[in-house]
């Protein structure tokens, strides 16, 4: 099932200011997903979290693009622009989804970028097909094996995904009232500078497109109920591979989501450099909240020739 026309005036938005930014859609896996592109150079591929779509780059395609990068924002499989398919949202096949979009894009590799469902998917990709991956940046989430144990040893930071796991009635929640649920997520889990009413109100538009809340919550459904199963078990043996590329790792001190400790420890699945970078006073969407630091950090580190400085 693919995403209505209608979406197009949701998703297919300019960024700040008005300026321009290269909407397409791009077949990777048996899917087909919409892309935000703009610039040239070496490729950037930047992957949304829970509940947002490719908007969520907004600040940082500009900031990429003047750099010397070619920066591409993605809707993964489900959300946004892309085809929301009956099945296909275990964290492998979406991992497939991403790595399947650099080819489509006709580039040998890409630069990794991801924040929250994003970042651990971005962390799965680089696993899966390191030859694919030339460098990994991820915000706001541990690497998946840290995260099933956070998740596990902290039930109240995590209790949004418990209660997907309920059949029809999170979806219910997340679109009533005009998905006001979504804004209450983005202000609750935000550090002192709130996202202003016009932002919140992008993303609710995007949730209350047809299937949407279903499909974001798909992988969250599958993460929990997996991990007892012959599938998530090998899922989580998978991903003990170390991951082999220059890693960055970003996270806000205040976020309320993810213990900063719990994120930190990633670095033990890290054989390459790997670099921590903590923003005090932000929360969980450090891209959006300090977009101006954010960017510089990713930047800097994007053209650093030896990353483990």
């Amino acid at each position: 099932m693919t995403a209505p026309d209608s979406t197009a005036s949701v998703v297919r938005l300019a960024l700040p200011g008005g300026q321009e930014v290269t909407h397409r859609d791009v077949a990777a896996n048996g899917a087909r997903f919409h892309i935000a592109e703009l610039g040239d150079g070496p490729l950037v591929l930047l992957l949304h979290g829970f509940p947002q779509f490719w908007w969520t780059w907004r600040h940082q395609l500009p900031a990429l693009a003047d750099a010397g990068f070619r920066a591409v924002a993605m809707d993964l499989r489900g959300v946004g622009g892309s085809d929301r398919t009956p099945r296909g949202y275990d964290p492998a096949n979406l991992a497939l989804d991403i790595t399947g979009v650099i080819r489509s894009l006709g580039e040998p590799d890409a630069a990794l970028v991801g924040h929250d469902l994003g970042g651990y998917l971005a962390w799965t990709a680089a696993v899966m097909r390191p030859k694919l991956v030339r460098r990994l940046a991820v915000s706001s989430m541990p690497h998946p094996r840290r995260w099933r144990a956070a998740m596990l040893a902290d039930v109240r930071r995590s209790s949004h995904i418990w209660s997907f796991q309920r059949p029809w009635l999170p979806e219910r929640r997340l679109t009533a009232d005009d998905a006001a649920l979504v804004g209450r997520m983005l202000r609750d889990w935000s550090g002192p500078g709130l996202p202003e009413d016009e932002t919140i109100e992008v993303y609710q538009r995007a949730m209350g497109i047809p299937s949407t809340a279903h499909c974001s919550i798909e992988p969250y459904r599958w993460m929990v109920r997996s991990m007892a199963r012959p599938d998530g078990i090998l899922f989580n043996r998978r991903m003990k591979l170390p991951v082999r590329v220059p890693t960055l790792h970003l996270h806000g001190s205040l976020d309320p989501v993810m213990r900063t400790r719990s994120a930190a420890g990633s670095g033990e699945y890290v054989e390459a450099p790997y670099r921590w970078r903590l923003f005090d006073g932000l929360g969980h969407w450090p891209h959006e909240e300090d977009p101006a630091a954010f960017s510089a950090e990713l930047i800097n580190w994007l053209k650093d020739p030896e990353p483990d400085r």
